[in-house]
């Protein structure tokens, strides 16, 4: 039996969140409802500005991460943080969740800890800034393959692909879990990532991995064309199983050639943070668990119906007893 069952890799960003009126984000020049990136000296300014702020451990795998050990499993996380309070901070929550957080915060590290200010306004609304920071240098010098040949599944953080760096340390936890007869596979994350790096993502997903997730933007993006069935059949000839989910149509999931599609039942989100992240959750689990795809498909949806039903990217009850009410475990 191996150490972990899934392994992620991806952006380490602690999730700043308070409440703001309109009149302040538009007296700090916030632009509402979106997510931005800004630099160092802005990141500062608007932490430095929160008032009764909250923090919690954030990034897209580290979301997924928490699904899967609010389902029991073993997990651990490869991911960048300074040796500053919000680093230290961030490797200790992952700690908290049963998450091994296996490099220690970076004492000699050049960059903050990564961090996301996420306002909310009266109406719901999250006006989100992200500074990207440390975790965004991540590269394979950061990649212990002991620890990747430990996991029976990797999962990568399409984020990250952005940079050589990250491209690089994909590639060695990827042959790392592959050689010791784990499984391999990628979140795409990011249409506009793929736009940029098209060709080096296909060669990832023919040559280095077994599984890839994505959604129907992030698929037809692989191939430049509004033909979402053309593009299954296309990624699915250079990668074993593709999944690929379709809001409220459900889930289309491609294994060896085999197509099966997982509808989904409507309900009326208060927060749609997380759902992506916990869909994967939920498929993973069926995955590394050895379920059917028709089941694997249903576990996500229930992981990702959960955590729609409330506010923030985690699940907040048991997914197991969820499993278990909808005959799923």
């Amino acid at each position: 039996m191996k150490k972990y069952q899934v392994v992620g890799i991806g952006n380490a960003i602690v999730d700043v969140l308070t409440r703001a009126e309109d009149a302040f984000l538009d007296n700090m020049g916030i632009e509402k409802g979106i997510m931005q990136l800004v630099e160092r000296e802005r990141a500062e300014t608007l932490y430095g500005a929160m008032e009764g702020r909250v923090q919690a451990p954030g990034g897209s795998v580290a979301n997924t991460l928490a699904g899967l050990g609010n389902l029991g499993l073993r997990t651990a996380f490869i991911g960048r943080v300074k040796d500053d309070g919000l680093g230290r901070f961030y490797a200790g929550e992952m700690e908290k969740i049963g998450t091994d957080f296996v490099n220690a915060p970076a004492p000699d590290g050049e960059l903050p800890t990564s961090r996301s200010m996420i306002f909310v306004s009266p109406d719901g609304e999250r006006s989100m800034n992200t500074y990207l920071g440390i975790s965004a240098e991540l590269g394979p010098d950061d990649v212990d393959e002991a620890v990747a040949a430990e996991a029976e599944v990797v999962f990568l953080e399409g984020y990250l692909f952005d940079k050589d760096k990250g491209k690089d340390a994909f590639i060695k936890t990827a042959r790392a879990c592959r050689a010791a007869g784990g499984r391999a596979g990628i979140a795409i994350s990011d249409p506009f990532c793929v736009e940029r790096h098209r060709d080096d993502f296909l060669s990832l997903i023919e040559n280095e991995l077994d599984y890839v997730i994505g959604n129907e933007a992030e698929i037809r993006a692989l191939y430049q064309n509004d033909d979402l069935e053309e593009d299954l059949k296309a990624v699915s000839a250079i990668c074993p199983l593709v999944v690929c989910t379709r809001s409220g149509h459900g889930c289309s999931i491609m294994r060896e050639g085999v197509r099966t599609d997982v509808p989904v039942e409507h309900i009326t989100p208060v927060d749609a943070t997380g759902a992506g992240d916990q869909f994967a959750a939920g498929f993973l689990y069926g995955l590394v668990t050895g379920t059917d795809m028709h089941v694997a498909g249903r576990m996500g949806h229930t992981s990702a119906r959960e955590v729609i039903s409330h506010m923030g990217p985690r699940p907040e009850r048991s997914l197991r007893e969820l499993f278990k009410e909808h005959g799923l475990i």
